[in-house]
């Protein structure tokens, strides 16, 4: 592999971690808690790149199997932030709104 690639793989790791600042700079200012939430999503994408282009850089392709673990994590967190800031808790249901009144399950017929 010819040595600018190596520079370029190097510039793309400095922007990286200078957009991953200002990212998580985003997440401490705000001003509301969904900013918050899409900084810090946007922070761990961030960082999945950051580890494929070191993975590459280092000759360690294993490391792409720890960046695609580490996005699915990262997804599913952020999911249940959204979840826990919009429902107060992480049950299977959303909570009923004022008046109205639950579900009843079918009655069995025998």
């Amino acid at each position: 592999m010819p040595a600018w690639s190596h520079l370029v793989f190097w510039g793309a790791s400095i922007a990286i971690v200078v957009t991953m600042a200002l990212a998580l700079l985003r997440s401490i200012v705000g001003p509301t808690t969904y900013d918050r939430i899409l900084a810090l999503n946007s922070f761990g994408t961030k960082t999945v790149l950051l580890i494929a282009v070191a993975g590459f850089l280092t000759g360690r392709p294993e490391w792409l199997d720890l960046a695609i673990v580490y996005a699915l994590i990262n997804f599913i967190g952020t999911l249940a932030v959204l979840r826990f800031s919009k429902y107060g808790s992480l049950a299977a249901e959303a909570p009923l709104d004022e008046g109205e009144a639950p579900e009843r399950p079918p009655e069995a017929s025998t």
